[in-house]
């Protein structure tokens, strides 16, 4: 993870000697809440309507026009096709003060939704030239509702409010289609954290497997960096009758994904980060008695350090080559293939100031500390440039088993409408709860 050394030494600094939190009355957390309450319908209501008109990742058009209509509409100085089709919306306080970012994604998955909801997606759209369905198996449309709330919150508190907040919506988090751009490292690439320049950025996600009412989090690593990959084998075809006269693709490749298995289990140090590498696509030949000629694998490798980054990707490619070389064969290994996230980093001084704000948000006993995520998300775009927190919100219903529920990614993903007013909470009270860094 690339973390500028000035950031973290300048937030450190001035967390260890002024603290990060403005010492605000209670009034301001009662009036968030407040207005939470009343604005807990309109939120619940944008959330089902995007759920019910999903769109693919640089295709988020009805959303972000949904999006601005409502900024404008509370007097929020807004920008349009920001990454494509990314909305960025400016409140200027009427004091002075820091700029906060807060980000939402936008974007939903192909995904035939199969749950029993009025509000249930239908949608069909055509992604990589096949007709596919299209979900929000992922909770972005839960995000972008809880940021348009936490707008309208801000907008109305804006002669209270010190400094100047920046919301991002941002399309694509899933990833752009082949041959574009898309997702936060474009919309860094164009330049949402400058003009006005931001100080520090706060991003959350809905979890199905955490009971409402509930944030967990992590300081440092708290979701992978994850790199797609493509190993291509190249051997010698042959009749299958006849294989003493190939170098068969496809025995070669079995070994390799057979001795990939040792880089967590041998190679990582998995009692200080966890680590995955996995192949999720396997593709060669196309008839029971030909040996091909070459076979195709496609993977995912998820590391929470740079020095693990570094370790598992030089693993596969030996591992790749040298196995294909013993055995006569060639292995052409792409990593990464065609994008890679780093690791979503919370820094660790910032972490600790901005405890305090969560715990009123939702109660000491409802945060939670957990364990890294291998999960990935492209937040850390953001957080590489600038001080970061990312946290997670509950959607699941209280008393569920999080083994039975929906997981994301998934046709059967679900989250409880009750838990957005949380999300509204926590945002509002972090804009309010932060200190100016640049206070002297």
């Amino acid at each position: 993870m690339k973390i500028k050394k000035t950031a973290i030494a300048l937030i450190t600094t001035i967390s260890l000697c002024t603290g990060q939190l403005l010492a605000q009355t209670s009034n301001y957390s009662e009036l968030i809440a407040k207005s939470a309450d009343k604005i807990e319908q309109k939120v619940i209501a944008w959330r089902h309507d995007i759920h019910q008109n999903p769109e693919l990742g640089n295709r988020e058009f009805r959303t972000a026009e949904l999006v601005a209509k409502h900024l404008q509409s509370l007097g929020i100085e807004t920008q349009t096709k920001v990454g494509i089709t990314g909305v960025v919306g400016i409140l200027k306080g009427d004091k002075p003060g820091p700029v906060i970012a807060l980000r939402a994604d936008m974007d939903a998955l192909p995904v035939e939704e199969i749950n029993d909801l009025p509000f249930a997606s239908k949608v069909k759209t055509i992604y990589e030239g096949k007709e596919t369905s299209v979900m929000h198996a992922c909770g972005h449309d839960a995000h972008v509702a809880i940021l348009m709330g936490v707008a309208e919150v801000l907008a109305g508190m804006k002669k209270d409010l010190k400094g100047t907040v920046k919301f991002i919506f941002q399309p694509a988090e899933e990833g752009a289609p082949k041959g574009e751009e898309g997702g936060a490292e474009l919309m860094v690439k164009e330049g949402v954290l400058e003009n006005p320049k931001v100080d520090v950025i706060f991003g959350l996600h809905v979890d199905s497997a955490i009971e409402v009412d509930k944030i967990s989090y992590r300081p440092a690593g708290f979701l992978a960096g994850a790199a797609d990959f493509k190993i291509t084998v190249i051997g010698k075809p042959s009749h299958g009758a006849d294989p003493w006269f190939s170098v068969d693709p496809i025995f070669v490749s079995a070994q390799i994904i057979t001795s990939l298995q040792q880089i967590v289990s041998r190679n990582v140090n998995i009692t200080e980060n966890a680590a995955v590498v996995t192949i999720g696509s396997i593709h060669g030949g196309n008839r029971n008695n030909i040996i091909p000629a070459q076979v195709e694998m496609l993977g995912t490798v998820r590391t929470l350090s740079n020095d693990d980054k570094t370790l598992v990707y030089n693993r596969v490619k030996q591992i790749a080559e040298k196995t294909a070389e013993a055995a006569g064969a060639e292995a052409i290994v792409e990593l990464p293939y065609t994008g890679y996230s780093p690791v979503t980093f919370n820094n660790v001084a910032l972490t600790n100031a901005v405890l305090p704000s969560l715990q009123k948000s939702a109660g000491i006993d409802n945060v939670l500390l957990v364990p890294a995520i291998t999960g990935a998300e492209d937040f850390s775009f953001f957080s590489e440039k600038i001080p970061g927190f990312y946290f997670m919100i509950g959607g699941m219903a209280k008393g569920k088993d999080p083994k039975l529920v929906g997981p994301h990614h998934t046709p059967e993903f679900i989250i409880e409408d009750t838990a957005f007013k949380l999300g509204v909470i926590t945002f509002c009270n972090l804009v309010f709860d932060y200190k100016d860094l640049d206070e002297k």
